[in-house]
This record gives structure tokens, sequence and C-alpha cells, in this order.
């Protein structure tokens, strides 16, 4: 019995970061192709990379990378808050984050909406009389911000899970492996952002 509650009570927890970090290494690799393809059509077409940059709201850019900037922290304190076991607060800046990622994708559904909505987009009329790097470049912009814009989402819902089980007592002060590797996914999702966002938006 003693020893049943021992093991209960020292887990190892390694082989489950391991894990995590060899996903996350994968999912990296997932935007690895459309960058490496940005990279080849970007030398390939520099004008035109860049007059397309152009279309793109800087402004509407930069906030996103401020709003998950922003949730990357409040993600980081409810983890922290875990550990000291004040769940409230946990749970309030898990929220927190949750709301900054929604904000995210609205702001990305808007975004894309005024684009297509001007038929800027790849085979839109607006790109019919471009050079065919404008194309590639919008192309590449819907594919990789789409993907990005998924793991968003994804994010969001393991948060959303992972804040259930704080409330439930399933995730505590004791027990917070799958809270940080939440957080973990959530920070990749930022890192791929920090990438994508001067690629698009700060080509000059």
């Amino acid at each position: 019995m003693n020893g049943t509650t021992g093991a209960h009570s020292h887990r190892d927890y390694t082989g489950s970061k391991i894990g995590m970090w060899l996903f996350l290494f994968t999912e990296f690799f997932l935007f690895f192709g459309p960058i490496l393809l940005y990279t080849i059509f970007r030398f390939r077409y520099p004008q035109a990379f860049i007059e397309a940059s152009r279309a793109l709201d800087t402004g509407v850019g930069v906030f996103n990378t401020v709003l998950l900037l922003t949730s990357s922290l409040t993600m980081a304190l409810a983890i922290t808050a875990m550990q000291k076991n004040k769940k409230g607060l946990t749970l309030i800046l898990l929220g927190a984050t949750v709301s900054a990622g929604a904000v995210f994708l609205v702001n990305k559904y808007f975004e894309w909406g005024a684009k297509i909505s001007h038929g800027i987009y790849p085979g839109g009329e607006a790109l019919a009389g471009n050079a065919d790097g404008g194309a590639i470049f919008y192309g590449l912009y819907f594919f990789a911000t789409g993907l990005h814009g998924i793991h968003v989402l994804a994010g969001m819902v393991i948060i959303i899970v992972a804040a259930l089980m704080v409330h439930e007592g399933k995730i505590n002060s004791k027990d917070f492996v799958k809270l940080e590797n939440s957080g973990l996914y959530w920070h990749l999702v930022d890192v791929i952002w920090i990438y994508l966002f001067p690629i698009f938006y700060l080509i000059r």
C-alpha cells in the first residue's frame, strides 16, 4: 500500500516532456516547407514579393503579434500561479490566453475577408494582371497563415481542456505537467508567428 502511494507521489514525467518536445519539433518542421518555398521564390521574384507585401496591413500584423506575445506571458504566469496553488488566478490567466487567441483569429478572419473581397488571393481578379510572383506570395501567405490559424484554434482547445482539468482538480500544484505541455504548445504557436510576421508583413 505504501509502495503504491509512494509511486503515485513521485511520478516521473520525463517521458511525457520528451514526447511533447519531439511533437513540437515535428510541428515546427510542418512550417519549414512553406518557409523554404517562400525563401526560394523571394529571391526569384523580389520586387513582386515587396509589392504584394505592401498590400498587407502592417498595423494589424503588429497588433496580432502583440496579442500573441501577451498571451504567451499570461500562459507562463498561469503555470506559475498553478505551481503556487493559486487556482483562481490560474483560471483567469488561462481565460486571458484563450481570449487573446480568439481576438487574433477574429482579426485574421477580417483581414482575410478584406483581401478576398478585393480579389487579392491566388487566382483572384486583382492578381490576374500581375507578375507570377504576386500570386505565389499570396498562395504562400494564405497557406502559411491559414495553417497557423488552425494551430491557434487547436491551442485554444487544448488550453480550455487544461482549464477544465484545473477546475476539477486534475491539474494542481503537485501535478501540473499537462498544463506545462499545454503552455509549450502555445509558445510554439507564438514562435511560428514570430517567423511568419516579418517575412510576410515587413518585406521592403
